[in-house]
């Protein structure tokens, strides 16, 4: 019986990222406590940027984005936001979007999968994802859970099983 195998990787659709930052702009123009404070979201590559004019209307901006990013089923962990930092007469936030596992994680999801995951699974880097394979399809379910319970800074989608 040839190997079974499934990939974890961690990307980010970029229409329902669009859609997520156009709803949190429209929501921000229309809004009665973001009227005269200079508010704005605007997408550009990778990268979000939030512009107002106090760090506490940054930060309520950010929230109304990441409310949207939680509504359009993007996980917050895909979302990198720094502090609020002043530029000029206005306070900015930006934030950057995380795809891709990086090897420090790989790393670290290859070490729980030798030491937590059952004898038979194995996995290996490839690039900026990671290939699980074993003999077992049951050992492969096994390790997606223990993979999804892990504890890592990046969202991790299971595709390709195989």
């Amino acid at each position: 019986m040839a190997d079974s195998s499934f990939d974890v990787v961690s990307k980010i659709d970029p229409m329902e990222v669009e859609n997520a930052v156009n709803q949190a702009r429209k929501e921000v123009e229309q809004r009665y406590d973001f009227k005269g404070v200079g508010a704005e979201v605007s997408l550009g590559d990778q990268v979000i940027l939030i512009k107002a004019n106090t760090e506490e209307r940054a930060n309520a901006v950010l929230d109304v984005l990441q409310s949207k990013f939680v509504k359009r089923g993007i996980s917050l962990k895909a979302l990198d936001s720094g502090e609020p930092y002043a530029s000029g007469k206005e306070y900015r936030i930006e934030s950057k979007l995380k795809e891709g596992i990086d090897q420090a994680t790989a790393k670290k999801l290859n070490k729980l999968i030798r030491d937590e995951a059952p004898k038979s699974v194995k996995s290996q880097i490839q690039g900026d994802e990671l290939r699980v394979s074993s003999k077992s399809r049951d050992d492969l379910q096994a390790t997606i859970a223990l993979l999804g319970d892990a504890d890592v800074d990046t969202p991790l989608q299971f595709i390709n099983f195989r």
